[in-house]
C-alpha cells in the first residue's frame, strides 16, 4: 500500500483536533474562533506533549486559501452599494483610526527603545484590524445584520483597499525615497484605476454571462463556477501587485449586485467554513510560548495600546463620522485587534531586512491575544456605554450625540456641487474603461496585426486598422464622457437660474471635449508620425462625429442601461420576489397615495372570482398593480385573472381606499358553518321498488346528485365489487344502489323511494 500524504495526516490532525476543541467550547457557548486558535496552539510544534503537524509549509498555503475564500464571502454579504450609501462616513472613521493608531504604534515601538523602522512598521501593523478575525466573531455571535456592524465592516474594507496603499508607501520609506513623490500617488492611481475597472467591467459582463446560462446551471456547476471566478479574480490581483484575497473580495463584490448572490452565498459557505478553519488553526500554530515569555512585558504592552487605543480613539473617530456614542463605542470596541494585513506589513518589514526578527513573532503573538479577547471586547461595549453614561453629566453625554447628529454630511448638496461631482465621476470612470480598452488593443491587437501585416508598407496598415478598430471601441465612452449629464435636472436648473450660469456650463463641456480629444491624440501619438497640429484637428474632428453620430449614441445609451440593469439586478429581483417594495412607492406618496400589500384569506368569497367579476377599481378606487403567487409575479394583471387562496396583492390607493378595501378582503368570507355536525357523511344501501320514481331513468335523469345532494359510489350485483354506475345505464325493478350523503339529504331520498 502507498505511503499516505504527509498534508492528508496533517489536515486529519488539524480537523480532528478542532472539531474536538470547538465541539468543547461549542458546550462552553464561546466563539468558534478561539476554539480554532487553542487547536492550532495543541498542533503546532511549539507543544511537546501532542503530536505535531509535520509540514507547516503546506498549511499555510491552505491557510491562504482560506483567507481568499473568507473575503469571497465577505464581498458576497457586502456590496460596495452599500458603502457608497452611507457617504462619506466610513472613509472619515477609517482615515481617523489609521492615523491615530499608526502613532500609538510609533509611540509604543519608541519607549521600548526599538529602531526608526521597528517604530513605523509597527505603526503600521497596529492600524490594521482584522477583517476575517471580526467577521467570524459578528457571525458566531448573531451580530452580523446589526447597524453597527454593518459600519465596522465598511472601515475594515476600507482599511484593507489602504493596507495596500500603506505597503507602497513603507517600501518607499525602507528604500529611503520620499513617500510624499510620485510612488505614492502612482500607487493611489493604480488601486483606484484596477478598482473601478474591475467593478465596471465585472458588474456589466459576469451578470450578463449569468443570465444566459441560467438554465444549465445547478447547484454544483454554480458553486464551480462561482469558486473559478473568485480565484481568477485572484489571479488577476497578484498579477498586478495586489493581493489575492483583495481580488477574491472585489470578485464577491461584483456576485453580490447578481440575482444568484443569496445562493451562492449558501453554496459557498461550507467550502468558506473548511478552508476559514484551517486559517485560524494556523494562526494558532504561529503562538510560541518562548517568544510570550521572552517579550512578555512589550506583548502586554501593545496589547493594552490596541484594546485602550481602539477603544477611546477608535469610538472617537467614529463619532467624527457621525454615530451616536453608543454607536461609536461598540464599533470602536469592535475593531480592538489586529490580524492578516498585519502579518503581510510584517512580512514585507522581513523581506525588505528593514525590521528585527523579534518583531514578526511578537506580532503574531499580539495577534493571537487580541483575537481571544475580540468577542469580549464586542459585548463588553454595550456594559461600559452604560457605565460611562451613569458616570458623565448629562450635558456632555448630549453634547457628545448632538456632535454626531450635527455631522455635516446630512446637510444637503447644492446644485452645482452636485452636478460637477457626477460629472467628475462620469468622466473618471469612462477614462479608465477607455484607458483599459486602448492597453488592451496595443498590447494584443497590435503585435497581431503587425504579424498578419508583415513589412514597412504593410506595417501602416497594421497601425491604421488597429487604430480605427480602438476609436470604434472607445467611441461610446467617449461620447457619455461628452455628452451624459448635459440635460440633467441640476444643469437645466442651473441654466434657466441665471445667464451668469451659461459660460461656466458651456466650459465643463469644453473641459470633457478635450478629455475626450486626448484621448486621440494618444492614440494616433503612438500609431503614426503626423505633426502635433494635424493630430489635434483629426482628434477635434472624431470627437465631433463621436457626438453627432446616431449609431454611438444608440451603443452608448445602450451600453449604459444594461450596465444599471445589471447593477440593479438584486434589487430587481427583490421586488419582483415581493421581498423589497417597488421604486415608484416614493412618488406615489407625493400624491397621497401608495402601495401595499395585502394576502387574500383561505376562506374568501373572492377566491376563484376574476378581477372583472370582482371590480375592485369600482367598488374601492383602489388598483391592483401586482399579483405575487409562489415564485411567480403577474404585473399589471388583466380582469381576467382569476383570484386564489393566499395570493399577495400589491394595491395602489389612498389611506381611505386602502382602509375601506381591506375591510371588505377581512369580511367577505366564508363564514364558519354552524351546522359542521350536521355534514357527517354516510353510507346508505337503496333497493329500487316497483313503484320507485327512478325506475326506467339514468343516473342523470334521476336528479339524485342535483336533487338531493347524493352520490351513487357503486351498484351491487352479486360480485366481490360493487360495479361503477354508468351515466347513461337505466335503473331497474331490484337494483341495489349504495349511496353517500349527508344525514338530511339520505332521508331525503330515501323518503321518496318509500
Amino acid at each position: 500500500m502507498a505511503a499516505l500524504s504527509t498534508l492528508i495526516q496533517d489536515l486529519a490532525l488539524m480537523l480532528i483536533v478542532a472539531g474536538i476543541v470547538t465541539l468543547l467550547f461549542k458546550r462552553l457557548k464561546q466563539p468558534l474562533v478561539l476554539g480554532y486558535i487553542v487547536a492550532g496552539f495543541l498542533v503546532s510544534p511549539h507543544m511537546p506533549y501532542t503530536t505535531s503537524v509535520a509540514d507547516t509549509e503546506n498549511i499555510h498555503l491552505w491557510a491562504d486559501i482560506g483567507v481568499m475564500f473568507l473575503l469571497f464571502s465577505l464581498g458576497l454579504d457586502f456590496s460596495f452599494k452599500k458603502i457608497l450609501k452611507m457617504g462619506v462616513s466610513p472613509f472619515i472613521s477609517t482615515m481617523a483610526i489609521i492615523f491615530s493608531m499608526s502613532m500609538l504604534g510609533v509611540l509604543t515601538g519608541h519607549a521600548f527603545g526599538w529602531s526608526k523602522m521597528d517604530c513605523i512598521f509597527l505603526g503600521g501593523m497596529l492600524a490594521m484590524s482584522s477583517t476575517t478575525i471580526i467577521y467570524k466573531a459578528f457571525d458566531d455571535l448573531g451580530l452580523r445584520q446589526q447597524q453597527f456592524a454593518g459600519l465596522v465592516m465598511s472601515v475594515l474594507i476600507l482599511e484593507d483597499i489602504l493596507a495596500i496603499v500603506m505597503m507602497v508607501m513603507l517600501s518607499a520609506i525602507a528604500s529611503g525615497n520620499n513617500p510624499d513623490g510620485g510612488q505614492m500617488l502612482g500607487s493611489v492611481v493604480k488601486i483606484g484605476f484596477f478598482l473601478v475597472l474591475w467593478l465596471v467591467v465585472g458588474i456589466f459582463a459576469i451578470p450578463i454571462f449569468l443570465r444566459r446560462v441560467r438554465r444549465l446551471i445547478n447547484n454544483e456547476v454554480l458553486l464551480i463556477v462561482s469558486l473559478g471566478l473568485c480565484c481568477a479574480m485572484a489571479v488577476a490581483s497578484t498579477k498586478v501587485g495586489f493581493s489575492s484575497a483583495f481580488g477574491a473580495f472585489i470578485m464577491g463584490s461584483i456576485l453580490a449586485e447578481t440575482v444568484e448572490a443569496e445562493k451562492i452565498e449558501k453554496l459557498v459557505e461550507p467550502v468558506k467554513n473548511l478552508f476559514g478553519a484551517i486559517f485560524f488553526v494556523s494562526v494558532g500554530m504561529l503562538v510560541d510560548p518562548q517568544i510570550i515569555v521572552s517579550y512578555a512585558w512589550p506583548i502586554v504592552t501593545l496589547v493594552l495600546t490596541i484594546l485602550i487605543g481602539q477603544a477611546t480613539l477608535g469610538s472617537f473617530a467614529f463619532m467624527l463620522s457621525g454615530e451616536s456614542l453608543k454607536s461609536a463605542m461598540r464599533c470602536g470596541f469592535s475593531m480592538a485587534q489586529i490580524g492578516e494585513f498585519s502579518f503581510i506589513i510584517a512580512s514585507l518589514g522581513l523581506s525588505l531586512g528593514v525590521i528585527s526578527d523579534f518583531l514578526y513573532p511578537v506580532v503574531v503573538a499580539v495577534s493571537v491575544i487580541t483575537t481571544f479577547l475580540t468577542p469580549y471586547m464586542i459585548r463588553l461595549a454595550t456594559p461600559a456605554y452604560s457605565a460611562l453614561e451613569r458616570r458623565l453629566p448629562k450635558g456632555i453625554i448630549q453634547s457628545l450625540n448632538h456632535l454626531s447628529m450635527s455631522h455635516p454630511n446630512s446637510q444637503e448638496q447644492n446644485a452645482w456641487k452636485r452636478l460637477l461631482t457626477q460629472m467628475a465621476l462620469n468622466t473618471i470612470v469612462y477614462s479608465i474603461l477607455a484607458s483599459a480598452t486602448i492597453a488592451v488593443m496595443f498590447t494584443f491587437v497590435l503585435p497581431f496585426m503587425r504579424k498578419l501585416l508583415p513589412g514597412w508598407t504593410l506595417h501602416w496598415y497594421a497601425n491604421a486598422a488597429t487604430g480605427v478598430l480602438t476609436v470604434l471601441f472607445i467611441s461610446p465612452f467617449l461620447r457619455a464622457m461628452v455628452m451624459k449629464k448635459n440635460r440633467s435636472e441640476e444643469w437645466k436648473k442651473l441654466w434657466a437660474e441665471s445667464n451668469r450660469n451659461h459660460l461656466p456650463l458651456l466650459a465643463t463641456v469644453l473641459g470633457r471635449v478635450i478629455v475626450a480629444v486626448a484621448f486621440i491624440f494618444y492614440i494616433c501619438n503612438y500609431l503614426s508620425r503626423f505633426s502635433n497640429a494635424v493630430m489635434i484637428t483629426l482628434g477635434v474632428v472624431i470627437v465631433a462625429f463621436i457626438i453627432v453620430s446616431r449609431t454611438i449614441k444608440r451603443r452608448s445609451i445602450l451600453l449604459e442601461r444594461l450596465f444599471v440593469n445589471n447593477l440593479r439586478s438584486r434589487d430587481i429581483e427583490a421586488q419582483v420576489q415581493g421581498k423589497k417594495r417597488p421604486l415608484y412607492e416614493g412618488k406615489l406618496l407625493d400624491r397621497d397615495i401608495h402601495i401595499a400589500e395585502f394576502n387574500v384569506p383561505a376562506n374568501s368569497n373572492w377566491m376563484g372570482k376574476t378581477l372583472k367579476e370582482l371590480n375592485l377599481g369600482k367598488k374601492y378606487g383602489v388598483h391592483i398593480s401586482s399579483i405575487l403567487r409562489g415564485g411567480f409575479r403577474m404585473n399589471i394583471p388583466d380582469g381576467d385573472f382569476i383570484l386564489y387562496p393566499s395570493d399577495r396583492l400589491q394595491v395602489i390607493g389612498s389611506d381611505e381606499q386602502m382602509a375601506n378595501f381591506a375591510h371588505a378582503l377581512e369580511t367577505e368570507v366564508i363564514q364558519e358553518d354552524t351546522q359542521l355536525e350536521n355534514r357527517e357523511m354516510k353510507l346508505r344501501q337503496l333497493i329500487i321498488s316497483a313503484n320507485s320514481p327512478f325506475v326506467g331513468k339514468t343516473l342523470i335523469e334521476s336528479g339524485i346528485r342535483n336533487h338531493y345532494s347524493c352520490m351513487v359510489v357503486g351498484i351491487e350485483e352479486g360480485k366481490e365489487n360493487l360495479s361503477p354506475a354508468a351515466p347513461n345505464r337505466r335503473f331497474q325493478e331490484g337494483d341495489i344502489i349504495w349511496v353517500v350523503g349527508e344525514e338530511a339529504a339520505l332521508q331525503k331520498l330515501l323518503n321518496v323511494e318509500h
